[in-house]
């Protein structure tokens, strides 16, 4: 299968299966919307920085969890 193919099955498929706010919001053109929100969704992917007001980090859940102390 191309990566053309796979692309248009991929956004035909996200088409199908909207999010139920995304439903509730209403689209003209759920295919376009499709298109929209998978092409987002790969250059967020591609590029880690490029979603707006967020920042991704990278910890071990040791470093993100406070050590337990002991009780006295």
């Amino acid at each position: 299968m191309s990566a053309d193919a796979k692309d248009q099955e991929r956004a035909e498929s996200r088409a199908e299966h909207l999010l139920p706010e995304e439903v509730a919001a209403g689209s003209d053109d759920p295919q376009a919307q499709a298109d929209a929100i998978l092409a987002d969704s790969d250059l967020r992917e591609a590029d880690q920085n490029a979603a707006p007001d967020t920042v991704l980090e990278r910890r071990t859940s040791e470093e993100a969890a406070a050590p337990i102390e002991p009780p006295d």
